[in-house]
């Protein structure tokens, strides 16, 4: 396993797995996004959430983004299912090997169907604070999904964290609801390295 010495060298791998995995780019705009529009580039982040490095430097950068923020003390992570549940993993396990103890929680898109009907999965429960994850922020409706949900069912939700802002408004509008956004990668330093890459 590589060691890595600091959080810039590890920001800096985890550039260069998402423009190896995650990231695709066109000259003309091709690719239809979850609101509709069509982009001439595209970030599928399943490839390097779930890629085991991936995971490695997704959870330690964002676990200490999360514990950056003072006001912060949450007792679980989590988001909307799919895209964020790699992300509040791979941040549940690297804090207990901080020897701390965040919770991993699912928004689901919809309730169970049977048994308990949940709408959130995991051992959290009403009133306790948490934080929201998210691979990627567009227009921000499936953040604002999984924090309108998380809030009915109880949860105090204390803040933001993703892994790519695409730039397009989805942060202004998350925090328009009164919920800090903090983010690991922006679309510019990702597009700036692919450019000196090729």
């Amino acid at each position: 396993m590589k060691r890595y010495r600091s959080v810039t060298t590890m920001k800096k791998r985890l550039i260069e797995l998402v423009i190896e995995r995650t990231f695709k780019f066109t000259d003309k705009p091709t690719f239809k996004l979850a609101s509709g529009k069509k982009s001439s580039y595209y970030f599928n982040c399943k490839p390097t959430t779930l890629n085991a490095e991936g995971m490695y430097l997704i959870g330690h950068l964002l676990y200490d983004i999360i514990r950056q923020q003072k006001k912060w003390k949450p007792k679980g992570i989590g988001g909307l299912t799919l895209g964020a549940d790699a992300l509040s993993n791979a941040i549940a396990y690297t804090s207990y090997l901080k020897s701390d103890s965040l919770e991993s929680f699912v928004v689901r898109k919809e309730p169970k169907k049977h048994g308990t009907m949940l709408w959130v999965e995991g051992n959290v429960m009403k009133g306790e604070s948490v934080v929201i994850t998210e691979d990627v922020i567009t227009t921000g409706g499936s953040t604002i999904k999984a924090i309108d949900r998380a809030r009915k069912c109880g949860l105090k939700v204390l803040g933001v964290v993703v892994l790519i802002d695409r730039q397009e408004g989805g942060r202004e509008a998350i925090e328009k609801l009164g919920v800090p956004v903090r983010t690991l990668l922006t679309r510019e330093e990702i597009l700036e390295a692919y450019k000196k890459n090729s």
